[in-house]
């Protein structure tokens, strides 16, 4: 492998600014890859007609954001009981179909918030809507506040990482805490999908495909609080080491993730 920085791709989120279409990235996703993983972010603007085979090819990543759009539900054959407005049809357009290609690929991949929701539904599952509204379940939704940074360094509850999948392997903790941004959740787990975490009410808090390289999806903002929270900088610090070849997550190599051994 070259001795570059890995060079990873962030698909874009359509906002608008002044009723025009904006593509649009939080800079912590950045930041996150930057300065823990050691990578090059590379931002992709999300469109419909994309040769995936040609973005696939020179990128050696994929990082998929939190977003406050919400999947389609007809991508899983739900009926859409949220606001339009919380559609971004064009980035699911890009995403699901770059999800796939890269699992095809073995394409190291992190997908948070939205992104792992997207993970699961272009594996074949499907999301509950509106989590709070469940019995049982806890509002995982952030609380009202005008510092997003604050929700992202707040605590919410706590996860138990399950045996025998990537956490496991990299070392995380059996139980930590971790924040929460959501309102939709895993329903259906999609075909394949490892399940490597749980919150304490039930609901499936992070999965992982089983004999790729890496490719992971969270419900949670690792990327928020990452220079506060041990775990979430050990999740971009193995996903970096993956990228560099260093660890193998489809075989039997257990590195020492701060030596880069």
């Amino acid at each position: 492998m070259s001795q570059k920085k890995p060079v990873v791709l962030i698909p874009s989120n359509i906002i608008y600014k002044n009723e025009m279409p904006c593509h649009f990235v939080r800079d912590t996703y950045v930041q996150a890859l930057m300065s823990v993983a050691g990578c090059t972010p590379l931002i992709l603007p999300v469109t419909e007609g994309f040769d995936f085979d040609a973005v696939t090819d020179f990128v050696d990543g994929i990082l998929l954001t939190g977003s406050p759009s919400n999947v389609c539900p007809s991508h899983y054959g739900a009926e859409r009981v949220f606001d339009e407005k919380l559609l971004d049809l064009t980035r699911d357009a890009t995403t699901l179909p770059l999800i796939r290609r890269a699992a095809e690929k073995d394409i190291p991949l992190i997908a948070v918030c939205r992104g792992f929701q997207e993970m699961n539904v272009a594996m074949g599952g499907s999301l509950h809507q509106k989590v709070q509204e469940l019995p049982g379940k806890r509002d995982h939704r952030e609380p009202q506040s005008d510092n997003l940074k604050i929700v992202y360094e707040t605590p919410a509850h706590k996860v138990r990482a399950e045996k025998g999948g990537l956490f496991e392997k990299i070392g995380l903790p059996a139980e930590f805490a971790v924040n929460s941004l959501h309102q939709q959740g895993v329903d259906r787990l999609g075909n394949g999908l490892h399940v490597e975490a749980i919150s304490e009410d039930g609901l499936i808090e992070a999965f992982s495909v089983p004999g790729k390289r890496f490719v992971l999806g969270v419900q949670w903002h690792p990327e928020g609080d990452f220079h506060l929270n041990a775990s979430s900088r050990q999740i971009f610090e193995a996903y970096g080491a993956a990228l560099r070849g260093k660890m193998d997550c489809g075989g039997n190599k257990v590195c020492n993730l701060k030596s880069g051994t």
